[in-house]
């Protein structure tokens, strides 16, 4: 068990309680044993003053007489531990038992008649001590003391045992409380153990989250570090994908600009143009990878003037095709969006058109459309003239990585930044076959 762990720190925290209880239960039934031991000897002495009494005998001329044997024979063994005297009251000693022959006599103190005295006298004896007050026959009265005192080892030795035997017991006890201690440390720490284990499975890639089925006060723990670790997960998709969208949205300027390299000077403007373009595309995408996924606006963008950029753009890109582009927009398509979604968005889908088409691309904007049960703001249709995509593929073709045919160079990102990216502003992507031109026709709504 290691020493920062919490076992250990409640382990030694319940230790030392339990030591400390232990010592003060230990301490306070050995002063009760004590008391009671004392209590009993005080009445066993007691016993023994009212056996000195009814062995007394007062004569008539005022002398107390004692026999020779008495009830208990300890009085009569010299060191039996049991000793008896009698004093005239504030007077010296009268009579002392054969067993106390030797021994310092106790002085007693002053009591008044019938008034009884239980203490520990400096000797290391207990002493009783009870004043009376006799009257013989004839009318003489005197006032005695009797005392009856015995060793304090009989309760010493008493104490010592029930000690020993206390001791012993609370030690097996507090050892068996430790034992039972840590058993319901272990097993009231085991979702703590159970959690750790699930989160160190998730380090190796075992697993992807804490699924386990943990105690109340760790569902809570759980459910903020599942969200912890999907959204850190979801912060490193973001980078992954904006690194592949970035190499993606670079390769139409990169295209334009290697077909430009031959004849510099003739098309000095349009390089400046997708070096432009370039350097929009890098800071949109970073912006997009350092996103948390709000969407604000700052005013509006000619979602006409973004079509027609594009479609000169890819005409130079496409030129050993003379594709043939139809556009069909509005002198102006003011639209509240980030012009980079809309670039992202139009040029991929253009983009693919171009790439798919024999020799038409057709690019139709309507505002304020209204389609079915659907009501957006604006319609960006994208058709070409190329064989289409089966229908069976077209939910494929939206996923990451994955190309409509594996013959023609790309990467499969396109598609898959479109549906992101509509998705995010609120829209919807619509895929089929185009009525008029017989390839593919998609259609974007956006609010």
């Amino acid at each position: 068990m290691q020493v920062k762990s919490l076992s250990f720190r409640l382990l030694v925290s319940a230790g030392l309680v339990l030591a400390g209880f232990f010592a003060l239960a230990a301490v306070v039934l050995e002063q009760g044993f004590r008391e009671s031991a004392e209590q009993a000897l005080k009445e066993k002495l007691q016993v023994h003053v009212y056996s000195l009494l009814s062995a007394a005998e007062l004569k008539n001329n005022g002398d107390l007489n004692m026999p020779p044997n008495l009830p208990e024979p300890r009085f009569a063994t010299p060191g039996s531990g049991l000793y008896g005297f009698i004093h005239l009251a504030k007077k010296n000693l009268i009579w002392r038992s054969p067993s106390a022959i030797g021994l310092d006599v106790i002085p007693p103190p002053e009591l008044k008649a019938g008034a009884m005295q239980f203490l520990l006298t400096e000797h290391n004896r207990y002493a009783l001590h009870y004043a009376v007050i006799w009257k013989n026959v004839v009318g003489v009265e005197r006032e005695y003391i009797f005392t009856v005192t015995e060793d304090a080892q009989f309760v010493s030795s008493q104490v010592e045992r029930f000690r020993e035997t206390l001791r012993t017991w609370l030690l097996a006890l507090g050892v068996a409380l430790m034992f039972i201690q840590l058993a319901l440390l272990r097993w009231s720490l085991k979702p703590l153990r159970i959690i750790v284990k699930d989160l160190a499975a998730i380090e190796k890639g075992r697993k992807t989250h804490l699924d386990g089925d943990y105690a109340t006060e760790l569902e809570g723990l759980a459910g903020n570090l599942n969200a912890f670790i999907n959204s850190e997960r979801a912060h490193l998709e973001r980078y992954r994908n904006a690194l592949a969208d970035l190499a993606h949205s670079l390769k139409t300027p990169l295209s334009i600009l290697r077909g430009c390299a031959e004849s510099f000077s003739v098309n000095k403007a349009t390089v400046k143009e997708q070096i432009l373009r370039m350097d929009e595309i890098v800071e949109y995408q970073l912006q997009r990878a350092a996103a948390k996924g709000e969407h604000k606006t700052a005013g509006t963008v000619d979602l006409s003037a973004v079509i027609k950029k594009i479609s000169a753009s890819l005409a130079k890109v496409y030129i050993d095709k003379n594709i043939t582009f139809d556009i069909a927009v509005p002198e102006q398509s003011p639209v509240y969006y980030e012009e980079g979604d809309l670039y992202e968005i139009a040029g991929n889908l253009m983009d693919n058109a171009c790439k798919w088409c024999r020799h038409t691309v057709k690019v139709n904007v309507s505002l304020s459309e209204r389609k079915g049960r659907r009501n957006f703001a604006v319609l960006l249709e994208i058709e070409d003239d190329g064989p289409g995509i089966p229908v069976g593929k077209l939910a494929e073709i939206l996923k990451r990585g994955v190309r409509a045919d594996e013959n023609i160079h790309g990467h499969g990102i396109g598609m898959a930044v479109v549906y992101d990216l509509v998705g995010l502003m609120g829209g919807l992507l619509e895929g089929k076959k185009s009525e008029a031109l017989g390839g593919m026709k998609w259609s974007v709504y956006l609010s």
